[in-house]
């Protein structure tokens, strides 16, 4: 689905370097500048440092003179504003109105097919959205924040909604861990037990004669644990530190 996020009259050259990499990070890049303070802002200094690596991004953004122009392909778009408008749009959190938008609520069913394009805007740093811009929506995305102090640097916003979206289309599969080791086979985990009852019979721990079923319960514990190779080399070195140990006691 095509998604594009629209900046509308940025006055700070770090935020738009800042949203790119918002978007990258999200699988977007699609970006476009409407009439921002900065004619060469995509070139700027400022941009490129916090675009942080974003730059394929960067090189992609458009910059235009009107809202009109940044449309093209958007069939539904979503204003972001704190404060509801009179007789504007409604005003929905992300993740409700996203889940209603791509056939997770009733309200979808009467809305019909997914849209071909979604839009994002967002409004100037110093003024916020225009009623005008708000008025040309579908919806209003009000992120919830505290009460008390609800003011988002404009490239926090961008992050906020494009990992909303993400999550909506379908989230990226979490890297597995860089260490993640496979189990050890059964023969190296009965071959460490057995390392480890002689260990445990020479410092007294295991009689031999009685040994009643403490080597059957620590194969159980061992088997649920699924030790890696690794781990069980670290076991038989902690019985070779037993039986040494054991073996100079008793000289």
């Amino acid at each position: 689905m095509l998604t594009r996020f629209i900046l509308i009259e940025t006055s700070h050259a770090g935020n738009v370097g800042g949203a790119a990499r918002a978007l990258k990070v999200m699988g977007f890049d699609d970006l476009v500048l409407v009439k921002p303070r900065w004619a060469n802002v995509l070139r700027r200094e400022e941009t490129i440092q916090r675009a942080s690596g974003a730059n394929d991004v960067l090189d992609k953004a458009r910059i235009v003179e009107t809202l009109d122009e940044a449309l093209d392909g958007i069939s539904h778009l979503c204003a972001t504003a704190m404060t509801p408008r009179d007789f504007g749009p409604p005003t929905l959190a992300p993740r409700a109105h996203f889940s209603q938008l791509l056939g997770g609520g009733a309200a979808s069913e009467e809305q019909g097919a997914r849209p071909q394009g979604v839009g994002f805007l967002f409004g100037s740093e110093r003024f916020g959205m225009k009623n005008e811009d708000v008025y040309r929506c579908h919806a209003c995305l009000s992120i919830p924040t505290n009460p008390g102090f609800g003011s988002l640097n404009l490239a926090a916003a961008v992050q906020l909604i494009a990992y909303d979206w993400r999550e909506a289309l379908g989230s990226f599969p979490l890297a597995p861990a860089t260490d993640e080791q496979a189990p050890a086979d059964a023969r190296s985990v009965s071959g460490m037990l057995d390392h480890l009852e002689q260990a445990l019979v020479a410092v007294d721990f295991l009689d031999p004669a009685a040994p009643k079923k403490l080597m059957p319960r620590l194969n159980q514990l061992f088997n649920r644990a699924d030790p890696t190779d690794e781990e069980i080399h670290i076991l038989r070195g902690v019985a070779k530190a037993m039986l040494r140990t054991a073996d100079k006691a008793k000289r």
